[in-house]
């Protein structure tokens, strides 16, 4: 009895303890290719597995990547004068696909399912969308939309910010 009132009263001094903040991650895509949309929801869904936060913020030519049937049309374009030869981007997209699928690694339309399934959350820009003229009705489901002030807001307090 003794000792529980020791416990009691020593529990009693200490304020209670603030849960830790969650670790957030941001990643930023701003192209509609093959190797500028994977590493985006490779990473962020990888984020949402260690536990932490995660968005993705699409941005420019990214945005096309979370268009309704935009997913699909990522290429990949050859870098230098490689991506310049007419058919080269349609021939590398077609043998990068056939590498992927041979890999087992899931297509940036399946990518994306699975990243909201985790909780990965899409961001689209604002000034992009007005930009481009493009309508929130043209995005696929869940996207919000942000201000790059908002956004910064967001990526200011995480613990990792990459641009891919």
């Amino acid at each position: 009895m003794l000792e529980a009132a020791k416990i009691h009263e020593h529990t009693m001094d200490k304020e209670p303890q603030a849960e830790p903040k969650k670790e957030k991650a941001a990643f930023i895509c701003s192209r509609d290719t093959l190797d500028g949309a994977y590493p985006s929801l490779i990473l962020a869904i990888n984020a949402r597995r260690l536990g932490m936060e995660a968005t993705i913020f699409f941005t420019f030519m990214g945005m096309n990547v979370i268009r309704k049937n935009g997913a699909k049309k990522c290429k990949f374009i050859p870098a230098g004068v490689m991506g310049a030869i007419p058919g080269m981007a349609s021939f590398a997209t077609w043998m990068m696909k056939k590498k992927i699928d041979k890999a087992n690694i899931p297509t940036i339309e399946e990518l994306l399912e699975i990243a909201q399934l985790e909780g990965v959350k899409f961001v689209a820009c604002k000034m992009t969308l007005d930009m481009m003229e493009i309508s929130t009705d043209d995005l696929i489901e869940g996207v919000e939309v942000q201000t790059a002030e908002e956004f910064l807001k967001y990526a200011k307090d995480c613990s990792v910010n990459l641009f891919t």
